[in-house]
């Protein structure tokens, strides 16, 4: 189904294709052409969605015309009559605008197409407006933003139609190369060669509900490979599930939605908050309290801690949450975005285990599953991209243990992300906010500074599982074994400072996070906000640096090791 809606009146009233509702035309207009009843989005046309989506007084980028009709093609009628036919019907002149402008008072230089003009194909025209676009967003320091609406390359300009896919794509790159945020909003339909260069490189991908987007269209693929697709296919819902988009977003949020991600690129356009009291961090073992080890892992466990989603919501102002690893799908044990801490833009990624059993049982518990290390690492290469500190929240009893994790890559993922950690060019602070189980838990952990809430535990293994492995008899119990592995693993803040696991604790109310969910939070903002101000005032050398020193001195012989962590 290609049109919405069918004019009843040519003034007064619309029919939906979709859901056969008859609406009010005006009613239709001021929801941005999105059903009330069925909210079936219908196409925009390019200066709509530029009056949409941007403040008033954009202007448009003049790019000189590609040479016509390059290989004198005809079909039925000739090229440049159907061109001439396109531009008398819209009034444009390609199948994309460009303009510079501003949306929420931050800058950002757009690139819309407009399917109407030969189904937003892509031909030199359109690859040569986008790629200037882009150039004049580098040249600018201006975040970039697409949004596609396309059925591929233009036939009518054979291979010269099908070199715009890699002069688009460099264009990304070059962005990519001048740390320049890129975004695309994906709308429906976006396939072909649009749909496999420019639409799916950028950082950020928003789509709009149901919005079709693939390579090959379904009635080809039905054709090729005989098989029915399943419902739903290629939809915007369905390629968030396949972690191939961040956000499927309503039109009426698309403005704000964008405008929040700006703001990332573009912090000093907001005054920034003034920072919280400092909270002093304990640094001396002593001054924490003796615990059971058995003890420390159920408070670390309990169910009624804050998790990273509430810490991402409490912590930061206009936090965006960004999804899938763009390669395989979006684990929900992993939850990551990007906002203001104080005003500065961070990124945070956390283990999120969900809060009654349904939603564990939905988030796995907090184990992650490759998606979800390979979503952070995507997260932590945009902070990176960006100059975005990055903050990580621990909580996880390990990686997971089941059979698909391992035949997607686990061991690889976590390996990837340690060696990722270790180089990024930003400030990391990463805090156990509960249970920090293995190398599920490293996976997040390599920073800056590594802090501790008072209550969290932190180990190489389950007392559990190092319980089942080493301690055996018939003699003991289970708790008896699972007590005293919990004791010899010394895994509790109290220990973990003194081994220097940890280079600070945060003191939580005494019974439990759970009990002051809103003081702990705050706690954390508080500690966090001062250790990014801190790490913020060293270049980016000097953070590697003194990230691989914390971890290379583990282990090491004592003053077997220089200043800068390098061997003597």
């Amino acid at each position: 189904m290609t049109a919405v809606v069918a004019a009843v009146s040519d003034l007064d009233w619309i029919c939906c294709l979709k859901c056969r509702e008859i609406v009010y035309a005006r009613r239709y207009a001021r929801s941005l052409q999105v059903c009330p009843g069925c909210g079936m989005h219908g196409k925009l046309t390019a200066p709509e969605r530029i009056e949409q989506l941007l403040d008033p007084g954009w202007s448009e980028i003049e790019v000189a015309d590609a040479v016509e009709d390059p290989l004198g093609f005809v079909d039925s009628k000739p090229y440049p009559r159907r061109l001439r036919e396109a531009r008398e019907r819209t009034g444009l002149t390609e199948a994309v605008v460009c303009v510079r402008g501003e949306i929420d008072g931050r800058r950002v230089i757009t690139a819309v197409m407009d399917f109407r003009f030969l189904g937003g194909s892509l031909g030199s025209g359109v690859g040569e407006r986008i790629t200037v676009a882009a150039e004049t967003a580098v040249r600018e320091r201006t975040p970039f933003l697409l949004v596609t609406a396309s059925g591929g390359a233009r036939m009518q300009e054979g291979a010269l139609s099908l070199m715009q896919m890699v002069k688009t794509s460099q264009a990304i790159a070059m962005l990519d190369e001048a740390g320049i945020l890129t975004m695309a909003l994906v709308t429906d339909p976006t396939y072909g060669g649009v749909a496999a260069s420019f639409a799916t490189l950028p950082d950020v991908i928003l789509a709009e509900p149901g919005a079709r987007v693939g390579f090959a269209g379904p009635r080809v693929i039905e054709q090729t490979t005989g098989q029915q697709l399943p419902a739903g296919f290629q939809t915007a819902e369905f390629l968030l599930g396949q972690g191939l988009v961040d956000s499927v977003v309503p039109r009426p949020a698309l403005r704000r939605t964008i405008a929040r991600l700006l703001s990332a690129h573009e912090p000093k356009s907001r005054p920034q908050a003034a920072p919280e009291p400092a909270v002093p961090v304990i640094t001396d073992p002593a001054r924490l309290p003796e615990r059971d080890g058995l003890a420390a892992v159920r408070l670390a466990r309990h169910a009624d801690r804050p998790t990273a989603d509430e810490y991402a919501t409490f912590m930061l102002e206009e936090f965006l949450e960004l999804h899938g690893d763009r390669v395989s799908g979006d684990c929900p044990a992993i939850v990551g975005g990007i906002g203001l801490l104080h005003g500065r833009p961070v990124a945070l990624i956390g283990h999120q285990k969900g809060r009654d059993t349904r939603e564990r049982v939905q988030r796995n518990f907090g184990m992650a599953s490759p998606s979800g290390y390979r979503k952070a690492a995507r997260l932590m290469r945009l902070a990176a991209k960006l100059g975005l500190p990055v903050v990580t929240l621990i909580d996880t009893p390990g990686a997971d243990p089941g059979i698909q994790a391992e035949e997607r890559g686990q061991a690889w993922a976590i390996a990837e992300n340690l060696r990722l950690m270790s180089a990024l060019p930003v400030p990391v602070v990463v805090v156990i906010t509960g249970e920090g189980g293995s190398g599920g838990a490293l996976a997040l952990g390599v920073g800056n500074r590594v802090l501790a809430l008072s209550n969290a535990v932190y180990s190489v293994i389950s007392p559990e599982g190092c319980a089942a492995i080493l301690w055996k008899g018939p003699e003991l119990t289970r708790e008896d074994t699972v007590g005293r592995a919990a004791a010899a693993l010394r895994l509790h803040a109290r220990e973990l400072l003194a081994y220097g696991i940890v280079d600070g604790v945060i003191a939580e109310p005494p019974d439990g996070a759970h009990t002051d969910p809103v003081q702990t939070m705050s706690l954390v903002r508080s500690v966090v906000a001062a250790a990014v101000r801190e790490l913020a005032d060293l270049d980016a050398a000097r953070l590697v640096a003194d990230r691989r020193q914390r971890f290379r001195r583990f282990g090491a012989p004592q003053g077997q090791l220089a200043d800068n962590g390098d061997p003597r």
